[in-house]
């Protein structure tokens, strides 16, 4: 009997083949497949889970701008304005966001990329049902089509997202990295990311498409590095141990430092132009440089129909215009400064209003 031999390299590598196999589990052909049915319900009950954490999620992240908003405005009435960062009442909508991306975080282990980032119009849409509720905004032709094209695309979007299910182990982390398909991905975003950064240092060009770009470009690893980080802990929850493994902390440290420099530039966007266009934009560029992302390295396409990707592509257009229509020329309410200040302290000077944009505002490390 021949003795065995040791493992090697192609052995490894066939390993996490076989464990990349298994891991993908495609529906069955039949009328349930790529629509609400029952059988659609038995295939994709854990990517409906990760659909409610998200939706939940950003409708408390809705919640909690407009709680901050109505403080800044209740503290702009007041004589003697206090700093807002002293309102019991601010802190209370800053734990609120808190909570809900943390309900988006979550949402990335349970659920694709190219399902859960273009769910970031919820927020927009909620907030703008909130503020007209609460806060006694007015209601505009352009907010109600804006919203029923919303909710039209997130239901195509959940409907016809791929219903592929991935168990995110570190091995298979550790594949996709190292894929010849991320590193010629990766070449070419740091590339045009340096062509851009050369031209908003050295040139001075501060366009908002250049800033934006830049922001979506850093957002394309926030997205792949949340959602390795949230798939491990999830996996180690549910199976086995994965937080031993060094790519662990290599994507919770690209996942914390991508998203400070998508701050750094999203902020310097919303002071040189308006939030009524930043905020479409942006979630527009984030969400389609989070969908190229979750197609490149977690392969979440693969195997679709054709028909299935252009209904999910049109549910992600409807998305973009409805959250368009509802921001386009909203009244402005001029803040100075920001619902969540992340550079220096404000001025604490008597007197100082605290107005700034309406409840078009988001977060500005949203993980959609």
């Amino acid at each position: 009997m021949a003795a065995l031999a040791p493992a090697g390299p192609r052995d490894a590598a066939s390993a996490a083949l076989d464990e990349l196999s298994l891991n993908f589990t495609y529906g069955a052909p039949g009328p349930g497949n790529g629509s609400l049915s029952g059988a659609w319900y038995g295939r994709n009950q854990i990517h409906l889970f990760g659909v409610l954490l998200a939706i939940l999620g950003n409708l408390v992240i809705s919640i909690s701008l407009n709680i901050q908003k109505y403080s800044h405005l209740q503290l702009a009435q007041q004589e003697h304005p206090r700093p807002y960062f002293k309102s019991v009442l601010w802190w209370g909508g800053v734990l609120l966001m808190a909570m809900g991306e943390m309900g988006n975080f979550a949402a990335y282990g349970f659920a694709p990329i190219t399902l859960i980032a273009p769910l970031g119009c919820v927020s927009v849409t909620g907030s703008a049902i909130i503020s007209v509720t609460f806060l006694k905004d007015n209601l505009r032709a352009s907010d109600l089509l804006g919203m029923t094209l919303a909710f039209a695309g997130t239901y195509l979007l959940v409907s016809f997202a791929p219903n592929i299910t991935q168990a995110i182990s570190a091995r298979t982390v550790q594949y996709y990295f190292v894929g010849w398909q991320f590193l010629i991905y990766m070449i070419l975003e740091i590339l045009i990311f340096c062509i851009l950064l050369y031209f908003y240092k050295r040139k001075g060009v501060k366009h908002m498409v250049i800033l934006l770009t830049l922001v979506a470009l850093l957002a394309s690893l926030t997205v792949i590095s949340v959602k390795a980080v949230s798939g491990m802990i999830t996996f180690s929850m549910t199976d086995k141990m994965q937080l031993t493994y060094p790519i662990f902390y290599i994507m919770f440290v690209i996942m914390i430092a991508s998203c400070v420099f998508q701050v750094k530039f999203l902020n310097q966007a919303t002071k040189l132009y308006n939030m009524t266009t930043v905020v479409p934009v942006n979630h527009i560029f984030f969400t389609i440089s989070a969908i190229i992302a979750g197609i490149i390295f977690y392969q979440e396409f693969l195997g679709a129909a054709f028909l299935t990707v252009f209904i999910y592509l049109f549910g992600c257009f409807l998305s973009f215009l409805g959250v368009f229509l509802v921001t386009r020329n909203r009244e402005k309410e001029h803040l100075q400064q920001s619902y969540i200040d992340f550079g220096n302290i404000p001025d604490t000077t008597p007197g100082r209003k605290a107005w700034r944009e309406t409840n078009v505002g988001q977060n500005t490390t949203r993980f959609q």
